[in-house]
């Protein structure tokens, strides 16, 4: 995959990974389009941002995905990357019966997985008339390890991972769709803060080794610790370019 001169849409582009995401990608000469729910953020990201624009908008709302996909397909014919990076996680006691955990699962479930799938659909024709394109899903090291504070946001992640890999078989014989899992572990963000993210990685690191992963054609992403577990897991052929 080339690494310049893309033009790449990135959810969740305004803070914490996404936005060290679009550092990375805008410094090596690609053009960056951000997707956040505030406008604030967003004004506020641009500025550290070189040849960038901002779509604001909501991914898990029906509506605003559909916008975002007719915007892309008018104002950025030439899109070729996405990195679906947008989340939700909440800490959810199962323990406790007025915890409203099924609401809590429910807003993770639709952020982190069925949106996903949807706004993927939407902007697959754009991909697929590209020379050289990409999706990358951000999943999560909770794939391979929940616990119990973070239950239904493992299993969210999860869904994805599973999601990705087939639509990784599905187009495994199409030379110029390449589909890409990013596995970060504990990482320093505001997103993370109430788990302790304050004793993970900086997502500057998580950009770093997307963008290695990106040039090299390795379609499984392992941050940090995640790669101990992701070795004992995934088989090498899932890092093997078609």
């Amino acid at each position: 995959m080339k690494t310049t001169g893309n033009t790449v849409f990135i959810s969740g582009g305004s803070a914490g990974i996404g936005l060290a995401i679009a550092k990375k990608m805008s410094a090596s000469g690609n053009k960056i389009i951000i997707n956040g729910r505030s406008e604030e953020r967003l004004r506020k990201a641009l500025k550290e941002l070189n040849n960038a624009v901002a779509i604001q908008g909501d991914l898990s709302v029906k509506a605003d995905r559909l916008k975002i996909a007719e915007e892309l397909k008018t104002k950025h014919p030439e899109l070729n990357i996405i990195i679906n990076n947008a989340g939700a996680a909440f800490m959810n006691d199962l323990s406790d019966v007025n915890n409203n955990s099924a609401e809590k699962a429910f807003e993770e479930i639709n952020t982190n997985y069925i949106s996903v799938i949807a706004f993927t659909a939407l902007t697959l024709p754009l991909l697929l008339q590209q020379e050289d394109a990409a999706i990358v899903n951000v999943s999560s090291i909770a794939v391979f390890r929940s616990n119990k504070y973070l239950p239904t946001y493992s299993a969210s992640k999860a869904a994805l991972h599973s999601y990705t890999q087939g639509l990784r078989d599905t187009f495994s014989e199409n030379k110029k769709l390449n589909v890409y899992e990013l596995y970060p572990p504990l990482v320093n963000t505001e997103f993370s803060a109430e788990i302790g993210g304050a004793n993970g990685i900086p997502a500057s690191q998580v950009a770093d080794e997307l963008f290695v992963a990106l040039e090299s054609n390795q379609f499984e992403i392992p941050v940090g610790d995640t790669r101990k577990i992701h070795e004992l897991v995934v088989p090498i052929t899932e890092n093997v370019p078609h």
